[in-house]
C-alpha cells in the first residue's frame, strides 16, 4: 500500500529551495512522482507530488522536517496526505449568479457527483439564502483587498479541510499565491470558447462579433486569465435572428452542463496535466 501526499511551497524566490526540499524527501524514503515549480515577480511557487510505501512513511518527522524547513527558508510548506478511499470534499467560490451552483447541488443530489460540497464562499452575500436552503455554511468574503480576501479564504479551505475548489461563476481573479495552493485544484467555468473571449462579458462579445457559433469552457485555474488547461467544451449555434439575452440563457445553461461534467472527469482521477493541456489518463 502506498501513501500519498501534495506539498506545497511558496514565498520569495531564493536558490537552493528545491534541492533542500528534494533532499529532505529523498531523506525521508518519498517518491517525488510530480513537481512543478514557477517564479513569478519574484514569488515562488512549487508544487511535489510525493509517495512512501507504507511501512516507510514516518507522517510526524515528515511534518516536523518541512515545518523546520519552513522557518529556515521563511517561506509556507504545507503537506496534504491524500486518503484514497476517502469522499472529495470541495468548496463552491460565487458572486451573484445561481445556475452553475444549483446544477451542482443537483448532480451532488442525484449521486453523479460523487463527491461532498462542504462550504461556499461569496464576495457578495446574496447566495447566503441559496447554500442555506441546501443546507451549506455560507461565508461572505468581501474581495475590496484582495490580499486579505485570499487570506480569509485560504484559511477557510484549510479549516474545512478542502481537496479542490470549484468557481462558479465567480467573477473575481485569482492571485498567483492562492492558485499554486491548490494547483490544478481550481475548476473554472467560462462563457467562451477559450481562448476566443477572455473576461466576464464573453457572450456580448461574441455577439458583437456575430460569432455563429457560441461555446462554454471548464479549466483548471493558472495564473493567467482564463488559459489554464482546458477540461471540457461545448457549443451551440446562433441563429441569425437570436437577441442577445436568448444567448445568455442558452450559454447559462451549457456552463452549467459542462462544470458538472468537468467535475465527473476530475474525480474519476483520470486526468493529468502535461505541458499545460489536460490529458485523460
Amino acid at each position: 500500500m502506498q501513501v500519498y501526499a501534495t506539498i506545497t511551497v511558496i514565498g520569495r524566490d531564493q536558490s537552493g529551495v528545491v534541492a533542500r526540499i528534494t533532499s529532505f524527501l529523498f531523506v525521508q524514503k518519498a517518491n517525488i512522482e510530480g513537481l512543478e515549480e514557477k517564479v513569478t515577480r519574484g514569488q515562488f511557487g512549487m508544487t511535489i507530488q510525493a509517495s512512501w510505501a507504507a511501512n516507510q512513511c514516518g507522517v510526524s518527522a515528515i511534518r516536523t522536517g518541512l515545518a523546520e524547513l519552513a522557518r529556515t527558508l521563511d517561506m509556507e510548506i504545507k503537506i496534504r496526505f491524500l486518503e484514497p478511499s476517502r469522499r472529495q470534499r470541495f468548496a463552491l467560490l460565487v458572486t451573484r449568479e445561481t445556475h452553475c451552483f444549483e446544477a451542482i447541488m443537483a448532480a451532488c443530489r442525484t449521486g453523479q457527483l460523487k463527491a461532498d460540497p462542504v462550504v461556499v464562499i461569496g464576495n457578495h452575500p446574496d447566495l447566503e439564502p441559496l447554500a442555506r436552503k441546501h443546507k451549506l455554511p455560507f461565508v461572505h468574503v468581501p474581495w475590496s483587498n484582495r490580499v486579505k480576501a485570499e487570506h480569509r479564504a485560504l484559511q477557510l479551505l484549510e479549516k474545512q479541510a478542502i481537496d479542490f475548489v470549484v468557481l462558479a461563476r465567480f467573477m473575481k481573479i485569482l492571485s498567483p499565491t492562492f492558485v499554486w495552493r491548490y494547483k490544478n485544484k481550481i475548476i473554472n467555468i467560462h462563457p467562451s470558447l477559450l481562448p476566443s473571449f477572455p473576461g466576464p462579458s464573453a457572450y456580448r462579445q461574441a455577439y458583437e462579433h456575430g460569432v455563429k457559433i457560441v461555446g462554454v469552457t471548464s479549466h483548471f485555474v493558472s495564473m493567467h486569465l482564463d488559459e489554464g488547461p482546458i477540461i471540457a467544451q461545448a457549443s451551440f449555434e446562433v441563429r441569425s435572428s437570436m437577441p442577445l439575452n436568448e444567448i445568455i440563457v442558452a450559454g447559462q445553461k451549457l456552463e452549467a452542463r459542462v462544470l458538472v461534467k468537468a467535475i465527473k472527469l476530475y474525480l474519476t482521477k483520470r486526468l493529468d496535466v502535461y505541458w499545460g493541456t489536460v490529458k485523460k489518463i
